[in-house]
C-alpha cells in the first residue's frame, strides 16, 4: 500500500543533498529566471509554492507562504542547515531565509537588491560555506557573502567551495564525452589545478570522484 502525501498537488520531489528532506515546487510561472523575465516585460506574476517533505516519517511542511509577486528558487542544505531562496519582484530584492526543521521555523539571514544581480540566470545557494551564486554559459558571480566574478568556460558548471577552492566541473566531447574537474582559487578564479574525473554528490552530502 502506498504512503500518501500531501503535496498540494506538486508531483516531483527532489532529494536536498545533505539532509533527510526532499523539495517540491510548482510552477505557475515556468523557473525563477523565466518569472523575472514576465516581471520585467511586464506581466503579473502569480506566486509559486515551496514545499518539504522529510524523507524517513513523510512530514509535510510549507516553510514560508510566498505572497504576490515572490517566487521561490532552488534551495540548498550546507553544514546541515537548510537555506530558501525567495524572490520578491514587486519589493525588488532576493532573500536568504534559514529553515529550522525542529521548528519549522523560518528566518532572514540576508538580502540583496535585484537590481544588483543581472538577472535570476541559474541564481542559487552553495556550499560550504554558504554562499548566493549565479552563473551564465561564460560567467561565474558569487552575490552573497563576498562579491566576485569571473569568466569561465561555457562547458564548466559549479560543483561546491572547500577554503578557497572553487571546484567545477568541465564537460567535453572529443569525440567521446569525459569530464575534468577544474579547481580554481577564490576570489579570482584562476586555475589552480585540473584533473580527469567526474564529480559525484551523494544524497547525504558526501561527494565521490569518479575516474
Amino acid at each position: 500500500m502506498m504512503k500518501r502525501i500531501e503535496t498540494g498537488g506538486i508531483g516531483y520531489l527532489e532529494r536536498l543533498a545533505g539532509s533527510d528532506w526532499l523539495w517540491g515546487s510548482d510552477y505557475t510561472s515556468g523557473d525563477l529566471y523565466e518569472a523575472e523575465e514576465l516581471w520585467r516585460q511586464g506581466h503579473r506574476i502569480r506566486q509559486n509554492r515551496l514545499v518539504l517533505v522529510h524523507r524517513q516519517n513523510g512530514r509535510v511542511v510549507w516553510p514560508v507562504e510566498a505572497k504576490d509577486g515572490q517566487y521561490f528558487g532552488r534551495p540548498a542544505c550546507v553544514g546541515g542547515e537548510i537555506t530558501l531562496l525567495l524572490a520578491d519582484f514587486p519589493a525588488g530584492e532576493a532573500r536568504l531565509l534559514a529553515f529550522d526543521e525542529e521548528t519549522g521555523a523560518v528566518s532572514p539571514l540576508a538580502a540583496f537588491p535585484l537590481s544588483e544581480i543581472a538577472d535570476c540566470y541559474n541564481l542559487m545557494p552553495h556550499g560550504a560555506p554558504l554562499m548566493l551564486t549565479r552563473q551564465t554559459g561564460g560567467e561565474f558571480e558569487i552575490v552573497w557573502p563576498e562579491r566576485s566574478r569571473f569568466a569561465i568556460s561555457p562547458q564548466e558548471s559549479f560543483s561546491h567551495r572547500e577554503g578557497e577552492r572553487l571546484y567545477f566541473s568541465r564537460w567535453a566531447e572529443d569525440p567521446d564525452y569525459r569530464e575534468t574537474v577544474v579547481v580554481r582559487q577564490y576570489p579570482t578564479g584562476e586555475i589552480v589545478e585540473e584533473y580527469d574525473g567526474a564529480i559525484f554528490d551523494l544524497p547525504d552530502g558526501e561527494r565521490w570522484l569518479l575516474v
